[in-house]
């Protein structure tokens, strides 16, 4: 059964297309079979990974709208990952679930048919608190947050991680939250080492080894790949294998999972190819 991981934070530019992407990379290097799913109407993950969102056939819109099964929707990547890539439409598929009934399980429902061919699931997860976010919360059992290590940046933390209590009570309550992951770190700064601190002391839940901030990781998009491939040795790369690594351990070995809670309210406030073969966590 694969394990789905949300990758979600309303807050746009904290690298979660990069998370996903690289966390995806990273996973399929371990042997894993990789589904990544694009749930952002910008496509960022798609286009970073190299598919014109303009020519694909399928699409998680025609997913939302029941037109098509998840699996047919699927892309084969240039580095192993599967991917469900998404398009513009995805915004007009959005507002069609509006006054449907259950609108918050439809993409749980599309995973379905797919988690036993995957490993990990990784949900890219659009920049809003929307019901697209919605969506990848009820159906993930895990969620990671991005975010960048500046003041302004952290400041919608507290309201995700609320959105995230309350899908944990209403509507999943399989949903945990694996940590939060500081993007962007650049420990020379004492601004980023006191945003650190202070994220550390806030929110009661766990915070993964920060990423540092490369131009690889600019760079990478170009040439429709992750860090993983276009700079596998680069500070950003090991990195994100430190954190791919540290979640097989803790998945593996039963790693302490923490429950959504209110965060404290102190100081401040190629079309359809069969996965490739892999050992199962």
């Amino acid at each position: 059964m694969g394990r789905v991981i949300a990758v979600a934070n309303q807050k746009g530019g904290v690298a979660k297309t990069t998370t996903v992407a690289s966390l995806g990379a990273a996973f399929v290097l371990r042997g894993l079979r990789v589904l990544l799913i694009d749930l952002d109407p910008q496509s960022s993950l798609t286009f970073s990974l190299g598919i014109d969102p303009d020519v694909v056939e399928y699409s998680i819109s025609d997913v939302v709208r029941g037109e098509v099964d998840l699996s047919m929707a699927r892309l084969r990547t240039s580095e192993g990952m599967d991917l469900v890539p998404s398009t513009i439409d995805l915004l007009a598929a959005e507002a069609m679930l509006l006054p449907a009934p259950q609108r918050e399980f439809v993409v749980r429902r599309g995973l379905e048919e797919v988690l036993s061919t995957y490993d990990v699931i990784l949900l890219d997860c659009s920049p809003s608190l929307g019901l697209l976010t919605l969506n990848a919360l009820a159906a993930a059992d895990e969620v990671i947050v991005p975010l960048q290590c500046e003041m302004l940046s952290h400041r919608g933390v507290g309201q995700l991680l609320d959105t995230v209590a309350d899908v944990h009570r209403l509507l999943n309550p399989r949903l945990r939250v694996r940590g939060l992951l500081p993007t962007m770190y650049d420990k020379r700064s004492t601004h980023a080492r006191a945003v650190l601190g202070d994220v550390k002391r806030r929110y009661r839940v766990p915070v993964l080894s920060p990423i540092p901030r490369s131009v690889k990781f600019a760079e990478a998009p170009s040439v429709g790949t992750s860090i993983i491939a276009t700079s596998p040795s680069s500070s950003g790369a090991r990195a994100y294998f430190r954190i791919a690594d540290s979640l097989l351990r803790a998945w593996r070995f039963g790693g302490r999972k923490v429950a959504p809670t209110r965060p404290s309210r102190g100081a401040h406030s190629m079309h359809n190819p069969p996965p490739g073969e892999a050992g199962a966590l």
